[in-house]
């Protein structure tokens, strides 16, 4: 998105405000506009920020400006301040959605603001969980913070983040469904101890995780092997069982066709060469 594509006048004088860490013009703006905070934006989109809030533009998620302001946790204060001022009748909705928005944003992490920003958001009421959909855009550090904050660790969670000895403790008593989960977040981080692990434990080298479960659901542990650059994951999969002709939910690639992929991005050499070995190792099963 970007901010160009908001027609709304004031609504985007208020988004360059935030953009700006400009607290003295977003309070008179606020002040003057309770809409801005307490109404959506008007933008249908289709995709995750359909129709958003102010407050969700604290995250840059989606990418707009490729940064954040150094006061963006006061800046985000002020927004919250005045939609407790105004009694926003959705503003636990509008604070459990910019949890996640900042939980899953690349540029907060960049930026060195995300943890700030979570703490700002939960403490004013947002939810903390978060831990797996932190760890599905790779926020590592987003994840421990939830977990710090008081959120179940659950085995997908530990595998994600290399809790090797947890994660062998919560395995015997999980479901098919959240080993597999488990599995593919281990694939996807190229953990071969963990997939070796989970295999033994009985997880299934077939199949996506469930839509609901906070990680990338449109592709399979093996997709996500291939992804992570991991040949010996590739190797422990195949050998288990998983499906070369299985292909993945959105683009309807196989997990040789993501490795070819993978060849054609900018990447650097050493990337390239794992992904060439991949590839010729996929080819000739």
């Amino acid at each position: 998105m970007k901010n160009s594509e908001i027609k709304d006048i004031l609504f985007l004088e208020a988004v360059e405000a935030i953009d700006a860490g400009d607290i003295t013009k977003l309070e008179k703006l606020l002040s003057e506009h309770p809409r801005l905070v307490t109404e959506p934006l008007d933008r249908a989109s289709g995709d995750y920020f359909e129709n958003p809030y102010l407050l969700w533009f604290v995250a840059d998620n989606p990418i707009r400006v490729e940064k954040l302001p150094v006061n963006i946790a006061e800046v985000t204060r002020v927004l919250i301040h005045y939609l407790k001022k105004y009694e926003s009748t959705n503003i636990e909705h509008q604070l459990n959605y910019a949890v996640g928005l900042v939980s899953t944003g690349r540029i907060p992490r960049e930026s060195g603001a995300q943890l700030d920003l979570l703490d700002v958001l939960i403490e004013a009421g947002g939810s903390s969980g978060g831990a797996l959909i932190a760890l599905a855009h790779g926020n590592t550090e987003a994840a421990e913070y939830h977990l710090k904050r008081g959120e179940k660790l659950t085995l997908a969670v530990a595998v994600g983040l290399n809790k090797v000895n947890e994660a062998m403790q919560l395995a015997p008593n999980e479901t098919s469904e959240n080993k597999l989960l488990a599995l593919t977040i281990a694939a996807f981080s190229g953990n071969t101890r963990l997939v070796s692990f989970l295999l033994d434990s009985g997880a299934a080298p077939n199949g996506f995780p469930h839509p609901k479960s906070g990680f990338h659901s449109h592709a399979t542990p093996l997709h996500q092997s291939v992804f992570s650059g991991s040949l010996d994951t590739v190797k422990l999969l195949v050998a288990a069982g998983a499906k070369l002709d299985a292909t993945d939910k959105i683009y309807e690639g196989t997990a040789l066709s993501w490795a070819e992929y993978m060849l054609e991005s900018d990447l650097d050499q050493a990337s390239k060469n794992k992904f060439t070995v991949i590839q010729k190792y996929l080819k000739e099963q």
